[in-house]
């Protein structure tokens, strides 16, 4: 048996005052997030909370942002987690100073200051400048699915949302009367009007039908100019041209507009025919040649349209256009475990892993976004006083077209998937040079992958950008968004970026994790 322990004496009265500096060592990333908080630019913070006297004192922002900073960095995102953790742990109450703020007021802080997410993100960027960590020789673009604060199950068509409304409107109305002629006024509990949540319902099931509302009108109004435009071709003679689109109604407009360009084109044929006959036969000549048979584009695009008109009426209808009713901004994505509902988050990451630009798209496609994302890395670089110039830019397959290849800058665009894009180089073998002066945009592309140099420079977008994807996803917990509305999560994202730059800072300077053990 041992002569003693070593015991917890919890009777013991502090003979001198308790110094939260003792409770954590001088390294800790508790000291770093305040040490960095004092630097980044929290004057948009600051402006919410206007100095006239009304009402009670808020917390300091520059400590409710520390707080968050060092919840992000520990994967803690509830409100409530946070508020227990400034009641129980040592580098939280170090942070905080000991106060306890309420889960609501950390709810309120992060709604209340979205704005000022873009600002913090770039000030961020600029202390990683300055600390040397931004190298623009590389930089890789692309995309992950992040999940939305909404079900798949709660997409509806606009018919049902209308019906929801006018029930839910008619239910409140009924209520206000009911509420009328209640004794003493007050509401009843048991009516609509009582039942939590439903200005909130209301509101949100007239966002989605707002938002297909003004889908229907933008997909009409495509489809008009689409028409006119084929109108005119047909006209001038000329067919659409461009890939055929699959959906029957329109492969049957298009059909049509071919047949009506080849008529006007066989009739023009035609009416010069005819002008050279009847000069031939007015100087006393006959006009010498076969005589013109059957239009065979017009029999082709005849034979066409009638294959389209057969198919249009086999066709099932079209499905009706749906709109999420709990986060009318999120849109279906397809991902490789499936669909899901949520967003399209863009990242632009250079070679030491720091996130240099980044927003929130809709859109299910990457290809429609690498302009978008172009002009925000020049812009990010500007604001974050970077004055390296970006060298080179990598991104997957899912940005190619010719029109993004012509964009400006040294793009290394792969023209097929990672795999693939291996397989052709092995069997195609390397180059050299400067792509040929008649090679087509695709051919120029996949001359310069495969070059010696243009393959090395491509084989670092996976190690560049992925990681960061996966320090977000796996690392961190954060597979989707907690909060709903394409301003809401864009603010998310830029705070979620904004940790993990100032998570590779800490790195950088002191060698350890930016998780604290």
């Amino acid at each position: 048996m041992a002569f003693g322990y070593v015991a917890a004496q919890r009777d013991q009265v502090f003979l001198l005052p308790v110094s939260m500096a003792d409770w954590l060592a001088e390294g800790h990333l508790a000291w770093f997030i305040i040490d960095v908080v004092g630097e980044l630019d929290t004057r948009a913070l600051h402006a919410h909370h206007p100095n006239d006297g009304v009402g009670r004192p808020a917390y300091d922002p520059d400590m409710m942002l520390a707080l968050l900073l060092y919840a992000y960095a520990n994967s803690v995102r509830s409100s409530r987690r946070i508020e227990a953790a400034c009641r129980t742990d040592a580098a939280f109450r170090v942070i905080s100073g000991g106060l306890v703020p309420d889960h609501a007021t950390f709810a309120r802080f992060v709604v209340d200051h979205e704005a000022a997410m873009e600002g913090l993100f770039v000030s961020g960027l600029r202390l990683c400048s300055a600390a040397g960590l931004v190298d623009l020789s590389t930089v890789a673009i692309d995309g992950t699915k992040m999940r939305a604060d909404a079900s798949l199950r709660a997409n509806r068509s606009v018919e049902w949302i209308h019906e929801q409304v006018v029930a839910l409107m008619a239910a409140t109305v009924a209520s206000e009367e009911a509420e009328a002629g209640t004794p003493g006024g007050g509401p009843d509990p048991m009516s609509a009007a009582g039942i939590r949540g439903a200005t909130a319902r209301l509101s949100r099931l007239k966002e989605a039908q707002a938002v297909i509302e003004a889908e229907d009108a933008a997909a009409a109004e495509a489809r008009a100019g689409r028409n006119e435009a084929a109108a005119r071709e047909a006209q001038a003679g000329r067919r659409v041209r461009g890939r055929k689109p699959t959906e029957p109604t329109a492969a049957l407009a298009r059909a049509e507009a071919d047949v009506a360009a080849a008529r006007a084109k066989a009739q023009a044929k035609a009416e010069r025919r005819a002008a050279k006959e009847a000069a031939a036969q007015a100087a006393g000549q006959r006009l010498v040649g076969f005589q013109p048979g059957p239009d065979r584009n017009l029999a082709q695009a005849e034979a066409a349209l009638s294959k389209a008109r057969e198919a249009a009426a086999k066709a099932t209808p079209t499905p009706k256009r749906q709109a999420n009713v709990t986060d009318a901004d999120s849109r279906i994505m397809k991902t490789r475990q499936g669909f899901i509902q949520g967003y399209n988050a863009q990242a632009a990451v250079d070679a030491n892993q720091i996130v240099v630009a980044q927003m929130v798209s809709q859109d299910a496609n990457d290809v429609q976004l690498l302009a978008p994302m172009l002009k925000l890395l020049g812009d990010s670089v500007t604001a974050g006083a970077i004055s390296d110039a970006v060298r080179k830019i990598l991104a997957d397959a899912g940005y190619w077209s010719e029109e993004n290849a012509r964009l400006e800058g040294d793009l290394l665009i792969a023209t097929l998937k990672d795999w693939k894009q291996r397989k052709a180089a092995r069997q195609s073998g390397t180059t050299t040079g400067e792509p040929p002066e008649d090679a087509s945009t695709l051919e120029a592309m996949e001359h310069r992958l495969r070059t010696a140099e243009g393959a090395a420079a491509y084989a670092m977008r996976s190690s560049t950008v992925e990681p960061v994807f996966g320090n977000h996803k796996a690392n961190r917990n954060r597979t989707g968004f907690r909060r709903r509305g394409l301003d809401a999560v864009r603010a998310e994202w830029a705070f979620m970026n904004l940790s993990h730059n100032l998570g590779k800072l800490f790195e950088h300077g002191t060698g350890n994790s930016p998780i604290p053990v």
